[in-house]
């Protein structure tokens, strides 16, 4: 691919996502490394020959070829790279972070099937490039012939000027994810671990066994293959296998990892999935007993449960736009202590205003060890009074005439065009948003009045936009 033209539909809104080696090979991630320093070097102001930046691959089975060539093509431009190897992404995000580093680049496609690669790409602060910021600039300079870039057909970079020095951050960074809870608060449980055979057993595994949990693993092995299961626990064919272990084992609660475990998500001791706007509620709750007044950050999808359960415990909430380069940036301007989004993506202020898959899974295991009830019944005063559609797909010809349609029809609720349209009435409420990537709306509802109020809700509003 080294001087075959690029398929422009690999760069997405926040990352470069595609199959492989089809559409991503491994001269093409030496030129994505080329142009990431590039890029990283404009943004932060600092020549490419005194950059330092880190990089860390998944399990795929493509991952370490092309995360040499990434490191090839950072190196290349004179950059310094430091090699974390096999890892979960926040502990890239940790590196960028705690050492003060210019960038990183984590080769994944995180929760997409084993044909699939991609990197993920953040700035100094691990702070996400974006299509706002970074990725169009990234797709330009990828799209050059490969000879105004320096590379040779075919070959990879001849002799780079940075150095890649392979460095192991594992332990300081579980020391940080640690320092979250008092390790001793937590009580013995049993705990159903499903980590998709992705990075999470690297991860957060060892931070498990130090604490008195009977595990039952599940798919916890690293593979990139993904024998048991496609590593996205959203999809509800990818919970089943965790949803059954839990009851038959009678489990405390279960925990699923994303293919680069940066997101976990949580099956309670009934069995059911449990969903990501109630974890915020219960997570803001806990954080706002340790830092009384804070500021918490919701997602325009969320339920009205967020708002609620922050300003009852004395919190402020704020409503922000979905996807995690929004949430770091507004983290950072409000000073918000954490940001909790319906896709399983929890931010935190003290983890660099990153997400993390294991913070949030030790955060609630102390959580329902201090209470002294189990998860089911934490949440059983949410799912009696919030009654939530989860996000419901619709294709359509033209999304912004359909919004403002939608709009009109609505006309008589207070409307909100922060991330699509929000509409809302004092008993139920929607947001709808366009796809970044396809000619689609995605819808979220809610009723404060029954399940049955909130299907009829739904059932208008799909009527409306898929007429």
């Amino acid at each position: 691919m080294a001087g075959a033209a690029v398929d422009s539909s690999i760069f997405k809104a926040y990352d470069v996502r595609g199959i492989y080696p089809d559409q991503i090979d491994e001269d093409l991630a030496e030129r994505i490394g080329r142009a990431f320093a590039q890029v990283v070097s404009r943004l932060e102001g600092v020549e490419t020959q005194k950059l330092r930046l880190a990089l860390c691959r998944d399990v795929r089975l493509s991952s370490p070829a092309l995360a040499k060539r990434y490191a090839a093509g950072m190196a290349a431009t004179g950059a310094s790279v430091l090699d974390l190897g096999t890892t979960p992404t926040e502990v890239l995000y940790y590196a960028v972070g705690a050492r003060g580093l210019d960038g990183g680049l984590a080769c994944t496609a995180s929760h997409n099937p084993p044909e699939w690669t991609g990197a993920k790409l953040v700035r100094r602060g691990a702070l996400a490039l974006s299509g706002d910021s970074g990725i169009a600039e990234l797709r330009a300079l990828v799209e050059r012939p490969p000879a105004e870039m320096g590379i040779a057909d075919g070959s990879p970079a001849s002799q780079p000027s940075g150095r890649v020095e392979r460095v192991d951050l594992l332990d300081e960074y579980r020391a940080r994810v640690r320092s979250f809870i008092d390790p001793a608060a937590v009580r013995a449980m049993k705990l159903v671990v499903d980590g998709g055979n992705g990075v999470a057993k690297i991860g957060v595994g060892p931070l498990l066994a130090e604490l008195p949990l009977t595990l039952v693993p599940i798919a916890w092995e690293p593979d990139g293959r993904f024998p048991e299961h496609e590593p996205n626990p959203l999809l509800p064919e990818n919970r089943e296998l965790v949803i059954r272990r839990v009851l038959a084992e009678r489990a405390d609660l279960g925990i699923a990892w994303d293919g680069d475990a940066d997101r976990c998500f949580f099956i309670d001791d009934t069995g059911r999935f449990v969903d990501g706007d109630f974890l915020t509620a219960l997570l803001a709750e806990a954080i706002l007993e340790k830092e009384p007044g804070a500021t918490i950050l919701y997602d325009v999808r969320a339920s009205r449960a967020v708002r609620d359960t922050v300003e009852r415990a004395g919190g402020r909430a704020l409503v922000n736009r979905v996807g995690h380069a929004f949430f770091k940036a507004r983290m950072r301007e409000t000073g918000a202590v954490f940001g909790g989004e319906v896709s399983g993506h929890y931010y935190f202020r003290d983890f660099y205003c990153c997400d993390s898959g294991s913070i949030p899974a030790l955060l609630v295991l102390e959580l329902v060890s201090k209470r002294g009830k189990p998860l089911s019944e934490l949440l059983e005063p949410l799912r009696s009074r919030y009654f939530i559609s989860g996000e419901i797909n619709s294709r359509v010809a033209d999304p912004q005439a359909k919004m403002q349609e939608i709009a009109e029809r609505y006309a008589d609720a207070e409307i909100s065009w922060l991330d699509g349209i929000s509409v809302d009435y004092p008993d139920w409420h929607f947001n709808v948003r366009p796809s970044n990537t396809e000619p689609l709306l995605r819808l979220n509802l809610e009723s404060l009045v029954s399940p049955e109020h909130m299907a009829a809700k739904r059932d208008e509003v799909l009527a409306l936009i898929r007429s």
